[in-house]
């Protein structure tokens, strides 16, 4: 299985390389703020601001780059849309290394913000790239790498700090190493571009059939002229004819049926997401170990690291082992609800057993509560981490896709900002109850929400407009055998199942796609 989709393997660790710097932004600045070497060099007289903005000023402007990246990469395509992003990467790298001892910390601001736009836009169109290239019975696992390549990002940037921690306490290193390494998977995810192929899906939808097919063949590894190509060319020319009667616009998307659902599921998951709690966790680790016990910063930078390497583990496994098996909504909605009743017990030990700031190393209920934030982190890379993502790049037309994927990135860095902006101040002035706020969340909100989600799991991408109620079965049967009409001689057709019962066709030769109830 993996040998038969491995091109499809190669396109997605390339373009989730940006993915990999999400994640390393993601878990590095906080680290980076943590340390009294950078607050010195800085002359930081406020550190709960700084560290507020460091971190939070990525995600203002990952939104704007969220913006722009659907408009480009339609008219663009995938591949140099996501490469044009990257370079913005690299520029906000360079800029976040300039600054000395005692230089200006405006350029670590404004490197942040020029990656951050690099890194927003890169969300809003790898996952929808990803997924458009995959086959559907692998196609979770594959999206779900997603995931697992941002929990590496992480894990590999919380030991980065925690090594320029123990061989640096001054010094320009302690922020030029953690942010200039940036460069290295950066730098990969731009040779590796220019031997990526481009979308067969976009390819199709601009006019390029014949180009589309040739990159299909290849994904699937393949001939061009096998006929589980073709039929798979069908059908997605059948769906964008479909949608090529529409003009994809705002009045479209909010009010035409089946189509708006989709957007407000998709803002819905990823609102609950953000306020899930776990981002809180990895912006501010050192934070938020300190504040359950693990005094100093050595030891609050390596129980985050141990937490990175916990999460990265859980994610790794369940994506590679498990999306496939039990699906997208049980799995959602078990994470969720195991996560909020996993904050509730955290935060009745804390109001328990308050942590002592005199203790030279951490209480035993301290450990239970760093034992209950792992045990989160694996519970979060079962579902709500790995999940959201896999889900939304699934359920949009053609047409709608990477708008639908545009809303979800620009609301995931929009609420990402806040509760960045936000977690700060909440872990000083609520204690034990930022964590009753996370549980009640997850318990209340998210875990029922998702109750009610549609499940899309073995599904074809197409097959959405039927799950959905955009177009029903017959008419997507009707289109599949109007896009077939041209095929040569002896190459098998779809056939529907009203053909099947009456025994009109060779089943031998029933190599289409199934909607409802059909089998092979």
């Amino acid at each position: 299985m993996f040998f038969d989709n491995v091109h499809v393997y190669y396109l997605a660790v390339i373009a989730y390389l940006g993915i990999f710097l999400f994640g390393w932004e993601t878990g590095v600045a906080g680290g980076v703020v943590a340390q009294k070497g950078f607050l010195d060099a800085f002359h930081v007289k406020d550190k709960k601001q700084v560290s507020s903005v460091v971190v939070a000023i990525l995600q203002a402007g990952a939104f704007f780059g969220s913006l722009p990246a659907p408009i480009l990469s339609n008219k663009f395509g995938r591949r140099k849309t996501l490469f044009g992003f990257n370079l913005f990467i690299v520029l906000g790298t360079v800029l976040q290394t300039i600054p000395g001892v005692g230089g200006k910390i405006a350029l670590i601001y404004l490197g942040r913000t020029v990656a951050g736009f690099g890194i927003g836009g890169i969300t809003s169109i790898a996952s929808g790239f990803v997924s458009e290239c995959c086959p559907k019975d692998v196609r979770g696992r594959i999206t779900g790498m997603f995931q697992v390549i941002l929990a590496a990002g992480v894990m590999v940037s919380y030991f980065v700090n925690y090594g320029v921690a123990q061989r640096y306490k001054s010094g320009a290193q302690i922020w030029r190493i953690p942010f200039g390494l940036q460069l290295v998977p950066s730098g990969l995810m731009g040779v590796g571009l220019l031997f990526a192929t481009e979308s067969p899906r976009w390819l199709a939808k601009v006019g390029r059939t014949e180009e589309a097919l040739r990159n299909l063949a290849f994904l699937r590894r393949r001939s061009i002229d096998d006929d589980m190509i073709i039929l798979e060319m069908a059908e997605i020319n059948a769906a964008i004819r479909e949608e090529s009667a529409e003009t994809v616009s705002l009045r479209y998307c909010l009010f035409t049926k089946g189509i708006n659902i989709r957007f407000f599921i998709t803002f819905s998951l990823f609102v609950l997401q953000q306020w899930s709690g776990q981002n809180t966790v990895g912006y501010y680790g050192p934070q938020i170990f300190k504040s359950i016990g693990y005094n100093g910063t050595s030891a609050a930078l390596l129980a985050s690291g141990i937490y990175g390497v916990v999460k990265f583990a859980a994610t790794f496994i369940w994506v590679m082992f498990g999306v496939e098996t039990v699906g997208r909504r049980w799995s959602l909605f078990a994470s969720a609800l195991g996560m909020g009743i996993l904050f509730f017990i955290i935060g009745a030990l804390l109001k328990t057993y308050p942590p002592s700031a005199s203790s030279s190393s951490p209480q035993p209920a301290s450990r239970a509560m760093a034992g209950l934030v792992y045990l989160i982190a694996v519970v979060y890379s079962l579902g709500v981490g790995p999940l959201c993502w896999v889900y939304v790049s699934e359920i949009f037309t053609n047409s709608t896709r990477h708008w639908g994927l545009a809303l979800a990135s620009a609301t995931q860095w929009l609420f990402n900002f806040a509760q960045a902006q936000a977690s700060p101040y909440m872990i000083d002035s609520l204690d034990y109850k930022v964590f009753f706020l996370f549980g009640a969340i997850n318990v209340l909100g998210f875990s029922t929400f998702v109750f009610f989600l549609p499940e899309t799991k073995g599904r074809s991408l197409e097959e959405m407009d039927v799950i959905f109620g955009s177009v029903s079965k017959g008419e997507r049967e009707a289109h599949m055998r109007d896009q077939q009409d041209g095929l040569e001689p002896g190459v098998a057709r779809y056939e529907s199942d009203e053909e099947k019962r009456t025994g009109s066709v060779d089943e031998k030769k029933d190599l289409g796609v199934r909607y409802g109830t059909s089998t092979p």
